[in-house]
């Protein structure tokens, strides 16, 4: 473990968050399996990552297996460290060992997600719905949540429920949401898939200047891959092959 604490400018550099190698998850429904390979991933601090392909390429997969939702079948490597200033996680171990506790409270403390229906719990204003996360973490009350709201133009609404907001709207709150405990990483999952592709860029643009504001690292998953391009993101490598007879699909992903 690393006895001194990361400079500013270490930390602007940033160091390896995941680290994956020989990472496999299968899946067999109804005669139809699926094979998703990470034969190498690394993903560092700061950095701003796009999955891009369209339904049924393995994206959500991926992105549940850098949430630690779902278990791989095989792991010959996969270390987390959110924190620079301390040595990595075996993640592979504590699948092994049945940890689900201790990779639930990872999850919890340090990533964030953003679904495509931003997920957002509909009999909450939409100031508990940011402030849920850091509730749960028993954090002190501060102005993070009204800071967000006014950076993603949603301030007017904190009072109100989310069934009285638009899509794009919604789709705000769930980046505030996905921010507010200030986690390392913050996964989304087509955020912005269920608006008009004008908003859908502004909404990310935005989405990203906050995050790098934060040097929070980002991970998205999206078939538009027009706007996530202008945006800068670093696009994994991906290529998915299918049999003759539709009935297995195998996704590799390096990056």
């Amino acid at each position: 473990m690393e006895t001194q604490p990361h400079s500013d400018a270490t930390q602007r550099e940033g160091g390896t968050i995941y680290h994956l190698r020989n990472v496999v998850l299968d899946r067999k429904s109804e005669g139809v399996s699926f094979r998703l390979n990470v034969p190498s991933l690394q993903i560092r601090q700061g950095e701003q990552i796009a999955v891009i392909g369209e339904s049924g390429c393995g994206k959500s997969t991926l992105l549940d297996i850098l949430a630690f939702i779902a278990k791989p079948s095989d792991i010959d490597s996969f270390r987390f460290r959110p924190n620079l200033a301390d040595s990595p996680t075996d993640i592979g171990a504590l699948w092994d060992k049945k940890q689900l506790n201790a990779l639930g409270d990872m999850r919890k403390q340090h990533i964030g997600y953003v679904m495509q229906t931003g997920g957002l719990l509909p009999y909450l204003t939409v100031r508990d719905n940011i402030n849920l996360s850091r509730n749960v973490l028993k954090m002190k009350k501060d102005d993070t949540v009204d800071t967000l709201a006014r950076e993603l133009g949603i301030a007017r609404h904190l009072d109100k429920l989310p069934g009285t907001l638009s899509t794009g709207e919604r789709q705000r709150v769930a980046i505030a949401r996905g921010l507010a405990h200030q986690p390392s990483i913050v996964i989304a999952d087509e955020p912005t898939a269920s608006v008009d592709p004008f908003a859908a860029e502004k909404i990310m643009a935005l989405f990203m200047e906050l995050a790098e504001d934060r040097n929070i690292t980002v991970i998205v998953a999206s078939h538009a891959w027009r706007h996530i391009k202008r945006l800068g993101l670093r696009r994994l490598a991906h290529h998915t092959s299918r049999s003759e007879d539709g009935r297995t699909t195998e996704t590799v992903v390096n990056g």
